[in-house]
């Protein structure tokens, strides 16, 4: 097994059709990927430790990616915030 692992979205709040399909985030290591697969306008991706500390915070426009190097091991929480005001999160760790 490679380390890779797909990151299961979640909706936190959803006002009008659900987009957490076209986020596609992934754990590979270290590594955090996210790839838009559809253009969502400007969102802020978040990623925090699960107990709320912000390790990175970023706003980009989509459709784009994002990659991450997330250096202490542990439990995580990335959060995708859309113009619109909806929000999915997903959870992973980091292990070495």
């Amino acid at each position: 097994m490679d380390g890779h692992s797909a990151i299961q979205l979640k909706e936190s709040h959803v006002q009008g059709a659900p987009k957490g399909h076209t986020i596609q985030a992934s754990i590979d290591g270290h590594y955090l990927t996210v790839v838009f697969t559809e253009n969502l306008g400007e969102v802020t991706v978040e990623i925090t430790t699960i107990s709320g500390a912000t390790v990175d915070y970023v706003s980009m426009t989509t459709p784009n990616g994002y990659q991450y190097y997330i250096a202490t091991p542990g439990d995580y929480i990335v959060t995708f915030t859309l113009p619109n005001g909806d929000e999915y999160y997903g959870e992973f760790t980091v292990t070495d």
